[in-house]
């Protein structure tokens, strides 16, 4: 072979490999358009060169791993976003949770002691009412009573009074009335 046809050969070798970096350059930023994810055999397919031109070339090899690199870590930056977002709402909702637990707890033991108060109450007066006291209180309770039915029968002796008293008034007045009237007939 003469060296003019070998650096013609080399030459058009190297347009050729050129050219096919371009459409490997061209088809990843398709697929990046696209929004796919960049693979060997993918963007083989849309450069529309063989798998192992991609795997041979060290320059197409480069430019294959950085954009499967590129596509992973912005692959991996979404779903850490999604994450971090589920992450959120989930601490907010365990913190969201413990603050109504907290509150439940201190209503709890609020509730507590109102109740050990009360119970306190109640073994106070029972304490205070044995069984003597209780007959007493019985006993108190009877007079009482006798003492409202007194009462109640002297108000209504009252009332009668005080009706008997008006229709009096009433009578008095109608008297008075008539013998003004006489005195007036006589003048």
């Amino acid at each position: 072979m003469r060296p003019e046809n070998t650096t013609a050969a080399i030459a058009a070798r190297r347009d050729q490999t050129k050219k096919k970096l371009e459409q490997v350059a061209a088809a990843i930023g398709q697929l990046r358009r696209e929004r796919h994810r960049p693979t060997v055999r993918a963007v083989a397919q849309r450069a529309g060169v063989s798998a192992t031109f991609l795997y041979e070339n060290t320059e197409a090899r480069a430019l294959v791993a950085n954009a499967v690199t590129d596509s992973r870590s912005r692959h991996d930056h979404q779903a850490q976003q999604q994450h971090d977002q589920i992450e959120a709402t989930w601490r907010e909702r365990a913190l969201n949770a413990e603050a109504e637990l907290t509150r439940t707890q201190k209503e709890v033991l609020a509730q507590r002691q109102r109740i050990g108060e009360l119970m306190g109450q109640i073994r106070d007066f029972d304490q205070m009412v044995p069984g003597e006291s209780l007959q007493a209180l019985t006993t108190e309770n009877t007079t009482l009573k006798t003492r409202v039915q007194q009462l109640t029968r002297e108000h209504r002796t009252l009332q009668e009074r005080l009706e008997g008293a008006r229709s009096n008034l009433r009578f008095a007045e109608k008297r008075i009335a008539n013998l003004e009237a006489e005195l007036l007939e006589k003048k």
